[in-house]
């Protein structure tokens, strides 16, 4: 098994870097009705930056069918740019950015790698400084980018962090659901594709917007599942088995990342090391990106 850190301690480790090294501004402004595309925490990272302005989103598996689907409006020159985020520019960014510019927009990719097949490629570059992390916790990279366009102060969150007191019995629980506001809703499928990472089919860790969780995702209340709500949890869980934690001024989206991803990390310390047992078979013969033959690296760089 493999030495690796957990999600909690690679959150804290972003923050302190990002302390020191603020990220650049991301100008939204500059951006009219683009399409932008990621994939996985890639994707959710897009709706989180463009949260509030008109965006189309798409994903490795539909960007193509987008693309032909509002092949009038680019032609008409209503959709002009497209906004590629991939922390790595390799992968899917490649033919995705190939793609975009074979329909005549302009380009622009999100990236920590300059140097990366999809940088050469696209028109514009903004560069984000990164850490190395284990394959897949992406911690520093989209955490750079949400911070480059919230204008949250990453020593605010930090401080809020490291003052957090967790219930006695947080890692008696068999299962975890976090409730977030409806305007940090972009988090929730983060954290979802953090559960699959990190613990499969192991362990439950359900994550839903306030809006959404009102549509019967708590029928059937547990003493087992603890509900971890950022704000005030009126209905959601047993009354007993909810943790509602105080949602600073100020904390937007930069914050819910980094709270929530630090919470699923110490529940992963508590928890057999699933991840750490299965990450580098996984690596090493599990399906690799789309075009793309080379095993991924367990710890990327």
């Amino acid at each position: 098994m493999l030495k690796l850190p957990t999600l909690a301690e690679s959150v804290i480790v972003a923050l302190n870097f990002f302390v020191q090294h603020q990220p650049p501004r991301l100008p939204l402004k500059s951006f009219k009705l683009p399409l932008v595309v990621g994939s996985g925490n890639a994707y959710n990272t897009g709706v989180a930056l463009f949260s509030g302005q008109t965006a189309i989103l798409a994903d490795e598996s539909d960007f193509r069918h987008k693309i032909k689907g509002y092949s009038p409006l680019i032609k008409t020159g209503a959709i002009k740019q497209a906004v590629i985020i991939s922390a790595s520019g390799e992968k899917d960014s490649v033919w995705e950015t190939k793609l975009a510019k074979q329909k005549g927009l302009q380009t622009t990719l999100l990236t920590c790698r300059p140097q990366s097949s999809a940088a050469k490629l696209a028109d514009k570059i903004i560069i984000y400084d990164k850490l190395p992390e284990p394959q897949t916790y992406n911690v520093s990279t989209y955490l750079g980018m949400i911070l480059s366009t919230s204008g949250e102060k990453t020593e605010a969150i930090r401080q809020n962090i490291k003052k957090l007191k967790l219930p006695l019995d947080f890692l008696n629980y068999h299962a975890f659901a976090f409730i977030l506001p409806d305007d940090l809703a972009a988090i929730a499928p983060m954290i979802e594709i953090k559960r699959h990472e990190l613990f499969g089919s192991r362990l439950s860790i359900r994550a839903f917007s306030a809006g959404e969780a009102r549509h019967a995702k708590f029928v059937i209340p547990w003493e087992k599942e603890l509900v971890i709500s950022l704000g005030e949890n009126k209905y959601f869980g047993l009354k007993e088995h909810r943790w509602q934690i105080k949602r600073p001024k100020g904390a937007g989206l930069a914050w819910a990342m980094a709270l929530t991803y630090y919470l699923v990390g110490r529940i992963q310390a508590g928890f057999p090391p699933y991840f750490q047992n299965h990450i580098t078979k996984y690596c090493q013969t599990g399906p690799k990106a789309y075009g793309q033959t080379k095993p991924f690296d367990i710890i990327v760089k």
